[in-house]
């Protein structure tokens, strides 16, 4: 038991003290959903260095300290007077200090977060209480009655590519004001950039689910069943949902139920575009066609929706998600022990990762532009998180929400609509830009993905819908 504790401790303070991270119940999920590849980037010879001084060390001399038991009358004795000095020490400490204590700890509850290793051990317990799926497997449906109007005569069936962003902070893009240009190709296409949107978590394994998720943050983080989201929903509706994944930890569930292709399959159609197990996100684009294609038909003819999971900004090792190209602020930093180099080496491999998100986001447009002749083409680019790039000291991401910092939930949302999208659905992007600084969040994805296409049922709520102005507009 007390190497268990010594080890847990080493490996905490590691990575509380490298990272600035806290754990908590939320971080104990990303470690349990991490996989081998991203495991393997958090490794480093600092980390080996820190477990065998603070883990291995303490081991070595506990494991020689030698054991002399008492007799058991004898050594129940003496862990009574143990106990009970310690009770009383705990109980004077407490009274002389309390009113201290109580205050700070009631407004500081992040605190609570820094006791290693008990924090681990409590965000395992909690774990079991809450566990990430609520009841199981079973997951209840969700919007039953969706449906699509009929197309009008001569009317072309969308084709919406949802691209579902990485580790992305919205005031490091350049369309929203950012000093660096990250955004050039972008700023060159009709798109909309929603400037003031904020997350639902600050991980991955939190936000996913949660965005796509029509309970919104408060009522998601409380509930008490599995429901489907977005993605089913517009299936339901009768639309050929598509899901392209090009990140290893896939997508926490909310793809569990459409066609989806993971990105060890998308590696055989990009062998330029990938190396070491892992590709750059264009590589989606390879065999798109061929992938559409082989959707049912029936469900083509009324629409096809195509998820993009991004490998994106995912760090620690900002430098390896960019082509030699893109690696245009420099120098960079070229290790994943990030508070061995300068802030602004963290901060330029960061935003080179953003000017390749750039390049992928205007390609993926260009490749919509190619089928306007059958299809009504659109696109929305949504980030899940944002990330810490050493201020105050705090890297990547995963801090409670309640104090973790702007950078961390702060995203980027940007829509690109074809001008035969606007015609048939009655949506201008003038309109959607007018919103541009309107506070603004991910409980709004769901509802307004549904207003964009059109999906009619109960569980759309026009409150969140970005496009609701829009409609009554056009009406």
């Amino acid at each position: 038991m007390l190497a268990l504790v010594l080890l847990s401790a080493a490996v905490g303070a590691y990575f509380m003290l490298t990272y600035g991270v806290v754990i908590d119940r939320t971080m104990m999920v990303n470690v349990l959903l991490t996989d081998t590849r991203e495991a393997r980037e958090l490794l480093s010879w600092r980390m080996l260095g820190a477990l065998l001084l603070l883990g291995a060390l303490p081991l070595a001399l506990l494991w020689r300290t030698p054991l002399r038991w008492a007799t058991p009358l004898r050594q129940t004795g003496q862990n009574a007077i143990l106990l009970i000095a310690s009770c009383a020490v705990l109980a004077g400490a407490g009274g002389i200090f309390f009113q201290d204590f109580s205050a700070t700890m009631r407004n500081h509850t992040q605190l609570r977060y820094l006791v290693n290793p008990l924090n681990s051990f409590y965000a395992l317990a909690i774990m079991g209480r809450k566990p990430i799926q609520r009841s199981g497997v079973a997951v209840a449906p969700l919007g039953e009655d969706a449906h699509l109007p009929a197309l009008a005569a001569g009317a072309r069936p969308p084709l919406l590519i949802m691209v579902l962003g990485e580790t992305a902070r919205a005031d490091h893009i350049g369309l929203n004001g950012y000093a660096r240009d990250t955004t050039p190709r972008l700023a060159q296409e009709r798109v909309v950039s929603l400037r003031n949107v904020w997350s639902c978590g600050t991980n991955t394994a939190a936000s996913v689910p949660c965005m796509f998720s029509n309970l919104g943050r408060e009522a998601f983080e409380n509930r008490q069943t599995n429901t489907e989201g977005l993605v089913d929903v517009l299936q339901r509706a009768g639309l050929a949902v598509l899901w392209l994944d090009n990140q290893p930890g896939g997508c926490k569930g909310v793809c569990d139920r459409v066609p989806k292709v993971d990105y060890k399959q998308l590696q055989a159609n990009g062998a330029d575009l990938c190396a070491d197990d892992e590709c750059f996100d264009e590589v989606m684009l390879r065999g798109l066609d061929e992938r559409i294609a082989q959707l049912p038909a029936e469900r083509r003819a009324r629409g096809v929706v195509v998820f993009m999971h991004q490998m994106g900004s995912h760090g620690p090792a900002y430098y390896r998600r960019t082509p030699t190209g893109f690696k245009q602020f420099m120098a960079e930093c070229t290790t994943n022990a990030l508070q061995q180099c300068p802030r602004e080496q963290v901060v330029n491999a960061y935003d080179n990762t953003l000017l390749y998100t750039d390049h992928f986001l205007a390609s993926t447009i260009g490749w919509l532009k190619q089928h306007e002749g059958a299809w009504a083409p659109a696109m929305e680019y949504l980030s899940d998180h944002g990330e810490s790039l050493g201020e105050n000291n705090l890297y990547l991401h995963g801090l409670p929400y309640r104090f973790a910092p702007d950078a961390q939930k702060h995203v980027p949302w940007i829509f690109w609509l074809s001008p035969t999208f606007e015609q048939q659905h009655h949506i201008t992007q003038g309109c959607l830009a007018r919103q541009r600084d309107e506070q603004l969040s991910h409980d709004h994805y769901f509802h307004s993905t549904l207003g964009l296409l059109g999906v009619q049922t109960q569980v759309h709520d026009a409150g969140r819908d970005v496009f609701t102005s829009c409609h009554a507009g056009a009406a």
